[in-house]
C-alpha cells in the first residue's frame, strides 16, 4: 500500500531570495539559470500582467478530487504559492473562489495546478493569481487520499517543498531551493547584460554584429546579395 502524508514542517528558501526573484521575470530566471526549470507551456495564466515567487507547498492529489488541496491549506504559510499535481491527467475544475479565499487569509501568493479551476471571474476580482493547464467548471469529490508536501513532477519538472515557483504571464519556472542565491545572482547579472544590450540597440547598434553573429551567419553559408533579380 503507498503511504499518503501530510508533512507540516518544511525548510523553505528565505523569503528574501524569493521576493528578489519575483520582479525579475521567469524568461530571465530562466535563460539565467541554465534555460532550466520551465514548466509545461500549457500551464497558463487566468489573468493578465501578474508577476510573483513564492514557496511551494506540494499537493499531490487523486484526478477529480480535491481532499488533498483542503488539507494543504493548514500548513500553508504566508509568502507560499500551492503547486498541485495529480496521479494521472485531470481536466476537473479542482479550485474555486472558497479554496482562495482560505488561501488568501493564509497570505498565499497564488496556485499552480496541473488539473483545472474555476470561478475564474471571481479569482481575477479577487486579486488571486492562478496557472492552470485547463478552466473546467467541472466539479470534484473528496474522497480519496492523496499527499501534502512531497516531491512532485509539475509539467516535467520537479517540485519540492519549499523550492521557488516564479509564474507570470510568460510562464512558470521553477528554481530548486538549493539553488536559489545563486539563480538570483545570475538573474541580476543577466539584466544588467541586457540593460548593456538594449542602450546599444537603441543607439542603433544591431545585435547582429555586437552579438557576434554575423560571422555565424556567413559560417552556416548563408550569402548577402544585393538582389534576387540580378542572379537570375
Amino acid at each position: 500500500m503507498n503511504r499518503h502524508v501530510v508533512v507540516t514542517e518544511i525548510e523553505r528558501t528565505p523569503i528574501d531570495i524569493v521576493d528578489a526573484l519575483a520582479p525579475i521575470g521567469t524568461a530571465t530566471v530562466h535563460e539565467a539559470i541554465g534555460r532550466r526549470g520551465y514548466v509545461d507551456p500549457e500551464i497558463t495564466p487566468i489573468q493578465r500582467d501578474v508577476k510573483i515567487a513564492g514557496t511551494a507547498v506540494t499537493v499531490l492529489s487523486h484526478p477529480g478530487d480535491n481532499l488533498m488541496i483542503h488539507a494543504a491549506i493548514e500548513v500553508c504559510h504566508e509568502g507560499d504559492i500551492l503547486v498541485v499535481v495529480n496521479t494521472a491527467p485531470s481536466s476537473h475544475g479542482m479550485f474555486g473562489d472558497l479554496l482562495a479565499t482560505a488561501l488568501m487569509v493564509r497570505g498565499v501568493r497564488g496556485l499552480v495546478i496541473d488539473a483545472g479551476v474555476r470561478d475564474t471571474p471571481d479569482l481575477r476580482e479577487m486579486g488571486f493569481p492562478v496557472w492552470s493547464r485547463h478552466v473546467s467548471c467541472q466539479g470534484t469529490v473528496k474522497a480519496s487520499p492523496g499527499s501534502v508536501n512531497v516531491p512532485v513532477v509539475l509539467g516535467g519538472q520537479r517540485v519540492d517543498p519549499g523550492d521557488v515557483v516564479c509564474a507570470d504571464d510568460d510562464g512558470v519556472v521553477v528554481v530548486a531551493r538549493g539553488e536559489a542565491a545563486w539563480a538570483l545572482e545570475r538573474s541580476n547579472e543577466r539584466l544588467a547584460n541586457e540593460e548593456t544590450s538594449r542602450a546599444r540597440l537603441q543607439a542603433g547598434e544591431l545585435g547582429v554584429d555586437f552579438y557576434g553573429l554575423r560571422q555565424k551567419i556567413l559560417d552556416l553559408g548563408v550569402e548577402y546579395v544585393d538582389s534576387l533579380d540580378r542572379e537570375q
